[in-house]
Parts: structure tokens; C-alpha cells; sequence
């Protein structure tokens, strides 16, 4: 399967945000993390995102269709980045499609020497998606609730 990233423009929100409704969207009824959850953003956090010059948003794309989109924001500190959200649609879950952009991205950064995302702990594939990309757990958490922990993850590049 050929997956690409292509960058996002104001004109892809709303399919973006459609996507990450759909994707989060059973994670929110299941953790009821109604706080944080990329499900209960509105489409203007999406437009904020695209538009933000501190940050690319790419749509990744499987054999040109719409899977999944991904979120780099540059930090303050030189040569480090964070990761927020990413997702992969429904339909194009569970095909390694993350784990390719996740990859991808990577490249597209490879003058950035350190990573950085949050996951719910309870979510142990995604947790294994990152760790098997070379992703190390820190020792940061955050309790949302009684059903839901944000653990946090760093990657340092070579």
C-alpha cells in the first residue's frame, strides 16, 4: 500500500476534523475524557492547527484517499518537536499505516533531533506503535480521570 503525506491547507479542515471525530470519537465514550479528547475539539481547533506557522499538519494519505492525518508542532526548544494528534481513520486502522507516517514524518524532519507525544496509557497498541518505533516512556504522567492516564513519550534521534 502506498502511503504519502501531503500537507494540509485551510480547504482539508473540515475532511480532517471528520476523520478525527471518527477516529477519538469511540475512545471519548469509552474513557469519557471529554476534557482532552481530540473528539470534543470543534473544526476552528483544526483551522488553528493548519494555519499555525509554528507547526505542519499533514494529511496521510493511502493510495490517495483520505487515512489519517498527523500534527508536528515545533517547540521552543531548538530541535525538538511534539506530535499531536495523529490518527488514523477507521477504515485504515490496524494496516501499519501510522507507524509508515510516523516514519515518514520523521524524515521529513530529520534535522530535528528530539520527538515528543502523549497517549493514553490504557491504550496499549498505541502505546506499542510508539515504543516499537523507538519511543521511551517518561516518567510523566497525567491522571485525567478515574478511567483514562496520559502517559508521555520522547524519542532522541541519532
Amino acid at each position: 500500500m502506498r502511503i504519502t503525506l501531503r500537507e494540509a491547507t485551510e480547504s482539508d479542515a473540515e475532511a480532517i476534523h471528520r476523520m478525527q471525530l471518527e477516529a477519538f470519537t469511540p475512545l471519548l465514550k469509552k474513557y469519557r475524557d471529554y476534557g482532552t479528547s481530540p473528539a470534543t475539539e470543534p473544526l476552528e481547533k483544526t483551522v488553528s492547527r493548519i494555519k499555525n506557522p509554528d507547526s505542519r499538519y499533514y494529511m496521510i494519505l493511502a493510495e490517495d484517499e483520505l487515512a489519517g492525518a498527523i500534527h508536528i508542532v515545533r517547540k521552543e526548544k531548538q530541535g525538538s518537536l511534539w506530535i499531536s494528534p495523529i490518527f488514523i481513520g477507521t477504515a485504515h486502522q490496524g494496516k501499519g499505516i501510522a507507524q509508515t507516517a510516523m516514519t515518514m514524518a520523521e524524515e521529513l524532519f530529520a534535522d530535528d533531533k528530539i520527538w515528543e507525544l502523549s497517549t493514553l496509557a490504557e491504550e496499549a497498541g498505541n502505546c506499542h506503535l510508539y515504543e516499537k518505533l523507538g519511543y521511551q516512556r517518561t516518567a510523566k504522567e497525567r491522571k485525567i480521570n478515574d478511567r483514562a492516564t496520559l502517559v508521555y513519550y520522547k524519542k532522541e534521534m541519532d
